[in-house]
């Protein structure tokens, strides 16, 4: 479906990369919220896939994207442990359940959810 435009990626990857980077240290966003924020208001499983597939050639702060509950969405115990490792060291603290209080800790970057 890519279009002959000489680009290897489309606007709305594009757009997620850029939204993802901007995520400041000892904040998240949810995957939702990052679709829409890129245009795709129903891409949260899009938003999935890139930073599956690309966090680590563009440098991503994966461990900063949580499910719509503020939970980790990642079902590896390994990759849940890191993530949750890296967030406590930015200051984002997870109850028992490892759910993340995203009223306190979202990042709104146009002061919308």
């Amino acid at each position: 479906m890519k279009k002959g435009s000489g680009q290897s990626m489309q606007p709305f990857t594009r757009k997620v990369i850029s939204i993802i980077k901007s995520i400041p240290e000892g904040s998240v966003m949810t995957y939702g919220q990052i679709a829409e924020q890129a245009g795709s208001a129903r891409g949260a499983r899009q938003v999935v896939r890139i930073l599956h597939a690309m966090s680590e050639a563009h440098g991503l702060p994966w461990h900063r994207v949580v499910n719509a509950k503020g939970e980790i969405a990642i079902r590896d115990d390994e990759s849940r442990f890191r993530q949750l490792l890296f967030l406590s060291g930015e200051g984002v603290e997870a109850d028992d359940e490892g759910r993340i209080d995203l009223d306190r800790f979202r990042y709104r970057p146009d002061n919308r959810d």
